[in-house]
């Protein structure tokens, strides 16, 4: 009988009424997300807008200062993306006790990352913003982000945490509502705080500060409201934070310790970028800036991709249906090819746009053309990589493999040679920036050996995991 059911399942695959099922799983998944990272992106260029528009050292101040929740969002997506290899695949085995036990354990990491973040900006902020930057100015600027910001720290946590974990179980649109209503109190008070508009004194950075900690209070408000009263299919519930479930603990450090190292290792070697162009000049770091948020808003799309690969693909493994599974993995990597070569195009498609609204020196301007020609070929390998280590891998459980990779194609090729040239060699800041870039680039053909050999592709469920 299970040969038959097999045997029906297998010629299923491929059919129209299959390929259709998957692809509005895709579309339902990935317009959601895609938009999430967008709304997410709006917010880090409304931010950059609008103090580019104060001046440099500000938007320079509040740039290197984002760097440090930058890094605790790293902590948290690696907690919640180790959570939802575990969640996604259970979520095919509809065991929805084991996915509130694995939130609850998650949560308890989380909540924990927070609290250690906002000690140590309110002990040293002064002595942190050094660490990216000289010039006293930009640092000066930094710090006084750097405390009101963190007041938001522990409450993001949760947020994320949340959030992430409903997304791997196919809950994607109270994310997409959580960050639009952000988004649009996000820019609102920017313009309020920052300019000085309404009666208000105009505060620049800390005004920048002040509008992004009454947005994180509000996401964090209507988690709580949707997690108590909306949704009673996977409930959060305290006592779970301190629940002993030893097989399944075991099982979250196995897989989330090595994502929340590789995301760590890969922001901190973000971080390092920045430091190694923040101390090449404040106009590199402005262009730098706006650099970067123009790479996020051309790869909102092919995040969305890669997360709907984990969510689907660890579905169909923790379901039992490892030969889906496979096919899903060929047809999104089609899908990250087209996006990648897509988020290429928008880059150099915007590239004047950006140029004309930023207010920059000529000097600045010159960096800020030339990273974003760059950025054009980075955007296209990064939607492929990131569909690979992100989605297809992470569905499996291979999660040790995007650890490896980034120990040593990031920090011993790319960041290496960027801080010889910068402080060794004294070379320019393109060709610092085209070494800073590298990485990607030099992952491709690794990452595709990987995804052929099918070492990913695991299913990591354990039969009792809600008994215990």
């Amino acid at each position: 009988m299970k040969r038959n059911q097999a045997e029906l399942n297998a010629a299923q695959i491929g059919t129209k009424q299959e390929r259709g099922a998957f692809y509005r799983s895709v579309f339902s998944l990935v317009i959601p997300m895609a938009l999430q990272n967008l709304i997410n992106v709006a917010v880090s260029s409304a931010d950059v807008v609008m103090l580019g528009r104060v001046g440099e050292t500000a938007l320079s101040g509040a740039s290197l200062a984002g760097q440090v929740q930058f890094i605790m969002t790293l902590f948290l997506f690696g907690l919640s993306s180790g959570a939802a290899v575990l969640t996604a695949q259970y979520w095919g085995k509809r065991d929805i006790r084991t996915i509130e036990r694995v939130l609850g354990i998650a949560m308890r990491f989380a909540l924990i990352v927070g609290v250690i973040f906002t000690a140590a900006v309110w002990a040293a902020p002064g002595q942190i913003m050094r660490i990216f930057t000289p010039e006293e100015p930009v640092a000066a600027e930094g710090v006084k982000y750097l405390k009101i910001v963190s007041f938001s720290y522990i409450f993001t946590a949760f947020s994320q945490i949340y959030l992430n974990v409903m997304r791997s179980v196919e809950r994607v649109m109270i994310a997409t509502v959580v960050y639009l209503v952000s988004l649009v109190l996000n820019i609102s008070l920017n313009a309020v705080f920052i300019f000085g508009l309404l009666g208000c004194p105009a505060m620049g950075v800390a005004g920048a500060a002040l509008a992004t900690l009454i947005a994180r209070l509000t996401e964090f408000a209507i988690v709580i409201v949707y997690g108590l009263r909306v949704n009673r299919q996977v409930r959060f519930r305290v006592r779970d934070l301190f629940g002993r479930h030893r097989e399944l603990f075991r099982d979250f450090m196995k897989y989330s310790l090595p994502v929340t190292a590789n995301e760590l290792l890969w922001g901190v070697g973000v971080s390092v970028n920045s430091l190694v162009i923040g101390h090449m000049g404040q106009a590199a770091v402005a262009a730098n800036s706006a650099a970067q948020v123009v790479r996020q808003l051309a790869t909102v799309v092919s995040l969305g991709i890669a997360n709907a690969a984990a969510i689907l693909i660890g579905k169909a493994i923790g379901a039992g249906r490892e030969d889906l599974a496979a096919v899903y993995g060929k047809r999104f990597v089609g899908m990250t090819l087209v996006a990648g070569l897509l988020g290429g195009c928008v880059v150099l498609a915007v590239r004047p746009a950006v140029l004309g609204i930023m207010e920059l020196g000529p000097e600045a301007s010159g960096y800020l053309s030339f990273m974003m020609f760059v950025m054009s070929y980075f955007v296209f390998a990064q939607s492929y990589n990131t569909a690979m280590v992100v989605g297809i891998f992470r569905a499996g459980g291979d999660t040790r493999f995007g650890l490896l990779i980034d120990s040593t194609m990031m920090w011993g090729f790319s960041i290496l040679l960027g801080a010889l040239g910068a402080f060794v060699f004294r070379w320019s800041v393109p060709v610092v920036y085209v070494l800073l870039m590298s990485d990607e680039i030099v992952k491709l053909p690794v990452t595709t050996w990987r995804y052929r050999s099918k070492k990913w592709l695991r299913n990591v469920t354990r039969a009792q995991a809600a008994e215990e």
